[in-house]
């Protein structure tokens, strides 16, 4: 490496170092989750966490925008709220002559990072707020088109377990987070950690320690990576093996998947290695580096068909088949 991307390499690695340690003076035990978000943060992506209640998933999004110099707003999801109630509206004003205008009132949405806290517990039509905001990066509200500012990072939650009242996130919004993260419970370890720090006269504090340029700035780092031919050509095949049709099918993919992840999964495996890759001290993509992000860029994108749902086969399943079948690149 040159001095000049050896010194790139090294400042994006300790930045990203800094993040995650900062964020685990509070959140214990979730170092693969955080290592998560901000891979999807700095791919330009969203991030879905899966959990059930307890777990800090609204402590981990709220601590991550504490340590970063970015604006902040968290949506509480419920079947009441509106549209409007996301992305703001058109309100009548009147002026010092008595002459009445519209002047439109931006909502939460209009924020660097957004928590969407229970997001499944909206209906759909609150739900697809977010469609454009997530894609586009802009809202729409009546003829008006307004641009959101960079960077714009959805961090949307949902409980797992209590499914009354819910109303399943549509195949088109899953397949615009970068990646789905499911948090898991903590060890007994974990556990006298966080009751150590939360049950006394004082609890963790977090410094700022990154600010807009500078994520900005790691963003581009993270596009610079190249990767070979061949090893662009193993995720395109990991991501072709998720759908039933030959010739790249699994033989589980056949049996239970109606319909497997779509370009977006290729993307989030190959920008995912390449952030993977600089993490290891790398500045080139290795099938190991798409290998480690492909259940979080996959599991969303694997829609199961009847035999599959009433069986309850976890998508993890799947991909794990299918990293085990496809061969690597000579």
């Amino acid at each position: 490496m040159s001095s000049a991307i050896e010194q790139q390499v090294t400042t994006f690695q300790e930045q990203f170092k800094r993040v995650r340690d900062e964020v685990s003076k509070v959140i214990v035990g979730c170092d693969d989750i955080i290592d998560g978000v901000l891979m999807s943060l700095l791919a330009s992506g969203h991030v879905l966490l899966e959990g059930v209640p307890g777990l800090g998933k609204t402590k981990l999004v709220s601590t991550l925008s504490d340590v970063m110099h970015l604006k902040f707003s968290r949506i509480q999801f419920t079947p009441d709220l509106m549209p409007a109630d996301i992305t703001g509206t058109n309100v009548v004003q009147e002026d010092a002559l008595g002459s009445k205008f519209l002047e439109f009132q931006q909502g939460p949405i209009f924020s660097n990072i957004v928590l969407a806290d229970e997001v499944n517990r909206a209906t759909p039509k609150t739900q697809s707020a977010l469609l454009e905001a997530m894609e586009e990066r802009s809202v729409t509200v009546g003829k008006t088109t307004h641009k959101l500012d960079s960077p714009f990072f959805v961090l949307a939650t949902q409980n797992p377990l209590e499914m009354e009242g819910t109303y399943p996130l549509p195949e088109a919004q899953l397949d615009r987070f970068f990646m789905k993260l499911k948090v898991d419970y903590p060890t007994v370890a974990s556990l006298h950690t966080i009751l150590n720090r939360t049950t006394r006269t004082s609890e963790p504090k977090v410094e700022r320690v990154l600010n807009q340029g500078e994520v900005l700035e790691m963003r581009k780092v993270v596009r610079a990576v190249p990767i070979a031919r061949p090893v662009q050509d193993y995720a395109i095949r990991i991501m072709l093996a998720t759908h039933p049709q030959p010739p790249y099918a699994h033989t589980l993919t056949m049996k239970y998947v109606r319909y497997g992840s779509s370009p977006r999964g290729a993307q989030a495996l190959v920008i995912g290695g390449k952030i993977r890759a600089l993490l290891q001290n790398r500045v080139h993509v290795s099938s190991e580096d798409i290998r480690s992000v492909a259940f979080g860029a996959l599991r969303h994108r694997i829609l199961l068909n009847f035999e599959g749902e009433a069986e309850r086969v976890d998508t993890d399943t799947i991909i794990k088949g299918i990293l085990e079948k496809t061969p690597e690149p000579t």
